[in-house]
Parts: structure tokens; C-alpha cells; sequence
């Protein structure tokens, strides 16, 4: 066997990087949900900032007297 027959085959496969912007637009969206949430428009009433709130209050008269022992 002589050194003709050997050959050696480098393989370099290093993807299109797909995975990577799919992760950083996920990150981006987690962030953008997390603001929206939490600071933005979306927190509610009970954010504190906010004076125009939509709460209702509602007042139960609840009966004083004991119900009839039977």
C-alpha cells in the first residue's frame, strides 16, 4: 500500500445560522412582552401610574342578624 491511497477529507459545515436569529427574535419578543406588561399600556389598572382606571367597586350588604336555628 503506497501513499497515493490515502485521502483525507475535511469537512466544514458550519450551518446558515438560522438557530441564532430565531433565538435573538424570541429574546426581542420576551423583552418587548415583558415591557408591555409591566410598564407599557398593557399593566392593567393597578399599575399605579395610570389615573384613568377602569375599577368597579362594589358595595355587598351582608345581613347582621344570625340565620333561625331550626
Amino acid at each position: 500500500m503506497s501513499d497515493n491511497d490515502r485521502d483525507v477529507v475535511v469537512v466544514d459545515s458550519r450551518g446558515s445560522g438560522v438557530g441564532a436569529i430565531l433565538g435573538v427574535i424570541v429574546i426581542l419578543a420576551l423583552l418587548v412582552g415583558f415591557w408591555y406588561f409591566a410598564f407599557g399600556p398593557g399593566q392593567g389598572t393597578f399599575g399605579g401610574a395610570s389615573g384613568t382606571g377602569t375599577d368597579i367597586n362594589v358595595n355587598v350588604d351582608l345581613p347582621s342578624a344570625a340565620p333561625a336555628a331550626s
